[in-house]
């Protein structure tokens, strides 16, 4: 398993390159650093020489890819794309274009972040498997029918709206908990009570409709047939063999989402007012902030890396007879 494991980080180094320059590329397309200097400085009429010693002091006075004025590898490392890239390797993410520490900006609202994530995630997970196994349970009758309706209307319902509606509804109209802010320690978790609700809410349609399927098509194979025809009973059929069997797939699922608890999620922190991972890519790409939306595409994509890699070292511990070469 080690050398599986050592393999797959080797296979990861040209994808995070490949990722790092992609995003270099479509950032630069769209803005130039005279552009991202001007919005730093604040006024459109900033004068040239305020713009060249912004771009001289954030190294954005290279060339962007290629420098044809330098010699040998020069043309190469002497670039922005150089400059900025190499250190993303050892995680050494710099300073944004205002100044902050990228490292330590991270440290601080990741945290946020993750009150929000790992409980929609936790919770929604228990619940969407829960309702799943119900629904199986009863399938083909009305209360499966009943259901997979309301699954469907639910997955039909833009995220929006239930962000919106839930804080009219349970925010402003029946005073649960604020619409939105933040606060530190043990007082945060009372602005954490309403994105959790419409973030579980929100996943419902989708989760409990996939995991159904997945219970479905376990139900149909012969070996569940075959434990059927043992005598043992539905119940026990459906926790034992089908749940069982299904994990991978749901294992699968789960880790996508991994990076997600990370970043955090763009609209419910913009909605909710929370300081976290969220918000703070959404602001940088506002201010167009170079330097942390490059630092953030590459810790997701670390993250997403690190967490499919995750995903088939835990194949074997749900499935033995998987193995990894």
């Amino acid at each position: 398993m080690t050398a599986y494991i050592l393999r797959r980080l080797l296979y990861a180094l040209p994808i995070l390159i490949g990722v790092n320059l992609i995003t270099f590329v479509l950032f630069f397309v769209v803005n130039s650093p005279d552009d991202m200097a001007r919005m730093q400085l604040g006024s459109k009429r900033v004068t040239p020489e305020a713009i060249a010693s912004w771009k001289a002091e954030r190294g954005y006075d290279q060339p962007l890819l290629f420098n044809d004025q330098a010699q040998g590898l020069g043309r190469l490392t002497q670039t922005i794309f150089f400059d900025r890239s190499l250190r993303l390797f050892v995680f050494d993410f710099g300073a944004s274009d205002a100044g902050r520490d990228i490292s330590h900006d991270i440290g601080q609202r990741m945290w946020p972040s993750l009150a929000v994530a790992v409980p929609v995630l936790l919770v929604g997970l228990l619940i969407n498997i829960s309702l799943a196994l119900f629904l199986v349970l009863f399938r083909g009758g009305t209360l499966d029918l009943t259901g997979v309706v309301l699954l469907v209307a639910m997955l039909s319902i833009s995220s929006l709206f239930y962000i919106i509606g839930g804080q009219y509804l349970l925010g402003k109209l029946l005073r649960l908990a604020p619409i939105s802010g933040y606060d530190l320690g043990l007082e945060a978790w009372k602005f954490l009570v309403l994105p959790v609700i419409i973030g579980v809410m929100g996943g419902i349609g989708s989760g409990a409709r996939l995991y159904r399927t997945l219970f479905l098509e376990e139900a149909a194979k012969d070996y569940v047939r075959t434990a059927r025809a043992k005598g043992l009973g539905e119940r026990l059929v459906l926790f034992r063999h089908i749940l069982g069997n299904a994990l991978i797939p749901i294992l699968t699922g789960v880790v996508v989402v991994l990076p997600l608890l990370f970043m955090g999620s763009l609209l419910t922190e913009a909605f909710f007012g929370i300081p976290g991972l969220g918000s703070y890519t959404l602001d940088a790409i506002n201010n167009q902030d170079f330097a942390i939306v490059r630092a953030m595409v590459f810790l997701g994509s670390v993250l997403y890396i690190l967490g499919l890699l995750l995903t088939d070292i835990s194949y074997t511990l749900v499935d033995p007879r998987v193995r990894l070469s």
